[in-house]
């Protein structure tokens, strides 16, 4: 059974044929949220944010369009939310810590330090240069289906997996150097 067919059997009222998109893009989709978040935790919550609001959404879904693309872009969008959260609690941290005044708090580990040390590479790439490589990568996207997927035209996809691509080499190249 095709996607859209089990999409129009969920409009119909068959919960059930939901479950089975789940399945069926699930892990791939935890996979994208990993290669952006670089945390399962954060990947599995958004990954789940963006199932719901696919569920909650698919009376708007146009069957004309591809249904992993149209999942792909809200999952994306649940992914760069939760950068921004990571960011402003960076943010926050950092003031805190640097604040003589507020020395008296106690001092909250940082979990955003772990991740940037052990994921430095995908940490290096903006979020439309890792997703562009994700999809390009691991789904066989082309250009054209990046683009819809990021809401931008074909070139400037091809731009994010070109920046993407040489960014990730000159890290291997100076990995290299430095081994």
């Amino acid at each position: 059974m095709t996607d859209e067919e089990l999409l129009q059997n969920c409009l119909l009222g068959d919960a059930e044929e939901y479950h089975k998109i789940v399945k069926k893009y699930r892990t791939k989709a935890l996979a994208m949220a990993m290669n952006i978040l670089g945390n399962r935790q954060d990947a599995e919550d958004a990954s789940q944010d963006a199932f719901i609001q696919v569920y909650k959404n698919l009376k708007q879904f146009d069957f004309q369009r591809s249904f992993p693309n149209w999942f792909y872009s809200i999952l994306y969008k649940r992914c760069l939310d939760r950068v921004r959260k990571r960011s402003r609690f960076t943010m926050f941290y950092q003031k805190i810590k640097t604040e003589p005044s507020q020395s008296y708090y106690v001092q909250p580990s940082n979990p955003t330090a772990n991740i940037l040390e052990k994921h430095e590479m995908m940490e290096s790439l903006k979020p439309k240069e890792r997703i562009s490589l994700f999809l390009w990568a691991y789904e066989g996207y082309t250009s054209e289906e990046i683009g819809e997927v990021l809401k931008c035209s074909s070139s400037t996809a091809r731009v994010h997996l070109f920046k993407a691509r040489k960014k990730i080499k000159s890290l291997l190249e100076n990995e290299n150097v430095l081994v």
